[in-house]
């Protein structure tokens, strides 16, 4: 009798024999697949390009292994939530899939900055990088990532609370079609950072969405620098405590279209005297 457990497995071996030519596969919340469902498919489908196994928390680095060492044409590779994968697999990763372009360990708290160096090592032409939520990432792995993986569109660097302005002096200078860029959660972002990015040869035409909500050091002074990005299409600010709604307003008369998410904590209002009329709510704010 099959268990649910051995049933998708017998599912993952029937599609490594029978499925030669498959390139794309998302098996993403499916909990009981295990690595030698992973490690079947791999070696049966040689030619699979885009892995996605969003929340399989039994899959370690085995199964990561078995797909870079058998899958050369991986071109995507999505492994959000996968928690129990080291920067031991996304070595090899980086020495064997030299064609992936788009790499998501989001929430993936055990990886280094091993990691950032191996894909800079081997995966040049990278255009999308989501590490949300890797803490333990620093300014050194990101300055050798930046160096070598110039064609970089998209970073999620969300809740990697150990990067500074550092990091962003080395994307704004090597990375120079930076589209998409989160830095939620980075709280020791300054201004400084944020006038690299503004300064940085992605600004005037590539930069389109700037993600800052929980960026504690940040003032209207970053604002400022953003004013010459007339890519620049939305801009996250909640929690910015310094910034202030003047500071808005003058990112907003240089650049009239885009769209600013901002939240400013409500005013405590003056004890009511005589029953006044009903106050409007100050939580949020049309910007």
């Amino acid at each position: 009798m099959l268990t649910i457990f051995n049933l998708f497995e017998y599912f993952y071996n029937y599609f490594s024999e029978g499925c030669k030519l498959l390139t794309y596969l998302d098996i993403s919340w499916c909990t009981e697949i295990s690595n030698g469902g992973v490690e079947a498919l791999a070696k049966g489908c040689p030619k699979l390009s885009t892995f996605i196994s969003q929340g399989c928390q039994q899959i370690t680095d085995a199964g990561i292994v078995a797909l870079a060492e058998n899958c050369d044409n991986l071109k995507r590779l999505k492994l959000l939530g996968c928690q129990q994968i080291t920067d031991d697999c996304l070595s090899i990763v980086g020495q064997k899939c030299h064609n992936l372009n788009n790499v998501c360990v989001s929430n993936c708290p055990r990886l280094t900055d091993t990691t950032l160096v191996a894909l800079g090592a081997g995966c040049v032409d990278l255009k999308v990088l989501e590490v949300a939520g890797c803490t333990h990432l620093t300014d050194n792995g990101f300055q050798t990532l930046a160096r070598t993986c110039t064609k970089l569109e998209k970073m999620d660097l969300e809740e990697c609370i150990q990067i500074t302005d550092s990091t962003l002096a080395h994307l704004a200078t090597y990375c120079t079609k930076l589209s998409n860029l989160s830095l939620s959660h980075c709280e020791l972002i300054t201004d400084e950072g944020i006038r690299h990015i503004g300064s940085g040869a992605c600004s005037t035409e590539y930069l389109q969405v700037l993600e800052l909500d929980n960026c504690p050091l940040i003032t209207d002074a970053s604002l400022d620098h953003l004013m010459g990005c007339q890519g620049l299409e939305r801009i996250e600010l909640y929690d910015c405590q310094l910034i202030t709604r003047a500071g808005i307003r003058r990112l907003r008369s240089h650049l009239p279209d885009i769209r600013v998410h901002a939240y400013f904590a409500p005013v405590t209002p003056p004890p009511s005297v005589g029953g006044g009329r009903q106050r409007y709510c100050k939580c949020c704010a049309i910007l």
